[in-house]
């Protein structure tokens, strides 16, 4: 079986933490919601176990501005001086701003922000699309960089009164964007030659990723959120397959994630399954592969299961050229056998 995870091991309780502010993502695969109820977000100072300060957001939510990538959202103004205590709300943004050479500007991030491991000792402001304006405003930030999915309205609204400048970027899980992405943060930054480099390196670094010979049938789960979920097209891992020429099983019937019971997976009899390492549970990869569903596809049985580093299957960040091979390598064996898709059934048409 086949299984792709990064070193190290997150410690239960972060484990835990992670795993809901991860499934929240899947809850609202197109735009955000935050659901009914309250979210704690609470400011972890680095280096310490100091007290946490915790705040409730709340709220119904709106869709982030269609068709904008970027849009600054400005309660101040930056002219005349570059950003020196900066709050990334994202994980691939906070990832761009550390492969710019900006780390050190940095004074806090989001629960999404795993990557690079320093980022993660930073202070935290709970997860984006929920976060804490009190947690936020305690690091006395000049500039506050965030995905444009952010929320709640009630809480961007709140930094605004506060006079902090904020910077909205969207997360849209593709080539194009990413390397917008990069653009803009450099930009932002102040870091426009860091930011050329950045992009020729990423261009390089897929130009060198190994395609697939022939395209796979393939179904992308989540356990995240305490139940089985499926990635339709819209999502990271469905364009992830589509530059290594896989066919997403899922692509044509949804967009986002959604759930799935085990008969549908079965149904589907994946060529292979990508799953991530949160998603394997206590189990482990044995125990995941003989889940009712699972167990009986062409994928548990040939031992064609991927586990990837679950911002690689959730995100779509710098680590895309990491994240189509190792996605490659676990493809590389299937084989001329049955279930391969025929040329014509590309990602995001359904499957015969």
């Amino acid at each position: 079986m086949t299984e792709r995870m990064s070193q190290g091991s997150l410690p239960g309780r972060r484990r835990s933490l992670l795993r809901g502010m991860l499934g929240a993502a899947l809850l609202v695969p197109a735009g955000w919601v935050l659901a009914g109820g309250s979210a704690s977000a609470a400011v972890r100072p680095a280096g310490a176990d100091a007290s946490t300060a915790a705040t409730s957001a709340a709220g119904a939510a709106s869709t982030a501005s269609a068709g904008a990538s970027h849009a600054a959202v400005s309660g101040g103004t930056r002219a005349g001086h570059a950003p020196r205590r900066i709050v990334s709300m994202g994980g691939t943004l906070t990832e761009i701003i550390y492969a710019l050479g900006a780390g050190d500007q940095l004074v806090g991030t989001d629960a999404s922000s795993l990557y690079p491991p320093e980022a993660r000792q930073l202070p935290q402001v709970g997860y984006y699309r929920g976060f804490s304006v009190e947690g936020v405003a305690s690091l006395h930030p000049d500039l506050v960089i965030a995905a444009a999915e952010s929320g709640p309205p009630q809480a961007l609204d709140g930094l605004k009164k506060l006079g902090i400048p904020l910077e909205l970027i969207a997360l849209k899980p593709d080539l194009d964007h990413l390397v917008e992405r990069i653009a803009e943060l450099a930009k932002v930054l102040d870091r426009k030659p860091e930011g050329e480099a950045l992009v020729k390196k990423l261009r390089r670094q897929l130009a060198d990723a190994t395609r697939i010979k022939r395209p796979a049938r393939v179904v992308a789960l989540s356990n995240h959120v305490g139940r089985m979920q499926g990635a339709g097209r819209d999502t990271a891992i469905d364009a992830l397959l589509q530059m290594v020429g896989a066919t997403n099983l899922l692509a044509g019937s949804h967009k986002g994630y959604k759930p799935m019971s085990a008969e549908a997976v079965a149904a589907l009899q994946p060529d292979a399954i990508i799953t991530s390492r949160l998603s394997l549970g206590d189990g482990g990869l044995a125990a995941y592969a003989a889940q009712p569903g699972i167990a009986s596809t062409p994928a548990a049985v040939n031992r064609h299961i991927i586990v990837l580093d679950d911002m690689l299957l959730l995100g779509f960040g710098l680590r895309v050229g990491e994240a189509l091979q190792q996605i490659s390598e676990g493809l590389s064996d299937l084989g001329p056998a049955q279930g391969y898709a025929d040329a014509g059934h590309v990602v995001g048409r359904t499957p015969r």
